[in-house]
């Protein structure tokens, strides 16, 4: 027993001690990011993909030596790796409630806001035209190969901004509030074509039923809204997806920038 070969205790620790301390940035980026992070994906299958994605990230730095975890001053880097994957997991999630917010205003302008049910991603009751517009985004997302272009940009700040490295936590709390700037931007965006046909139509069921009282603007006012809300989802679902797929590459180059700019500190 003692002449076959083996694996001692001290480095057998030492290895996990470093695997899990490389697996805190992809971990945090996972529970965060829009995709990965949702509920219907179940918490066994986000440790797994986390512990996969670890093992490249070993090989793009030099992982901290056994006396490092001996003490606790890799404690103040632990968790500057959770608040650097948790940053840029948020980015995306932030930009990525574009979608949502126009979603909402589009229902509640067109009477379907009542039509809300349980989302799956998040667990809060939305409407569901938020939800399809969620659904939309995520799904030009994954068509365009955005979420392999996110999971590779987290594993190269590895090498731009090696575990153990003082991040600029500041500059990346800048980022963050500049992707809400750019959420609110892009919701409206996305809402005011529809949003301003509606206003019209409302505006028109106003006059006529001014004009002629006997049409109640409950018999006719709503029916005509809903029609047209849902007549301007289907003509402009074309338009929708290249405006979310521009949406989407908005949020990967905010997260590139916010990851640069945790870099530059």
């Amino acid at each position: 027993m003692a002449g076959l070969p083996a694996l001692e205790l001290a480095a057998a620790m030492t290895w996990a001690f470093q695997f899990l301390f490389s697996m805190l940035r992809i971990g945090a980026f996972l529970i965060a990011s829009p995709l990965f992070g949702a509920r219907f994906i179940p918490l066994p299958v986000r440790i797994v993909a986390a512990a996969a994605l670890t093992l490249p990230a070993l090989s793009l730095y030099d992982p901290p030596g056994p006396d490092a975890f001996r003490s606790l001053a890799l404690v103040p880097a632990a968790l500057t790796e959770i608040a650097i994957g948790a940053i840029a997991g948020l980015l995306l999630t932030v930009v990525f409630g574009a979608a949502t917010l126009a979603g909402d205003r589009i229902a509640n302008t067109a009477g379907l806001g009542f039509a809300s049910q349980v989302d799956p991603a998040n667990g809060l009751t939305m409407p569901v035209v938020s939800q399809m517009f969620s659904l939309f985004l995520l799904a030009v997302f994954v068509s365009q190969d955005g979420h392999l272009t996110a999971i590779r940009l987290v594993l190269e700040s590895y090498a731009v901004l090696p575990p153990g490295q003082p991040a600029d936590l500041a500059r990346g709390a800048a980022h963050g509030l500049e992707a809400v700037g750019l959420m609110f931007v892009a919701g409206a965006q996305l809402m005011m074509p529809a949003v301003t046909v509606l206003l019209l139509v409302n505006m028109v069921v106003g006059v006529v039923t001014r004009s002629a009282p006997q049409l109640n603007i409950f018999s006719v006012g709503f029916p005509m809204t809903i029609l047209a809300g849902v007549a301007l989802l289907w003509w402009g679902a074309p338009t929708m997806g290249v405006a979310l797929s521009a949406l989407a590459e908005a949020a990967l180059m905010r997260l590139s920038d916010g990851l640069q700019g945790l870099a530059d500190g």
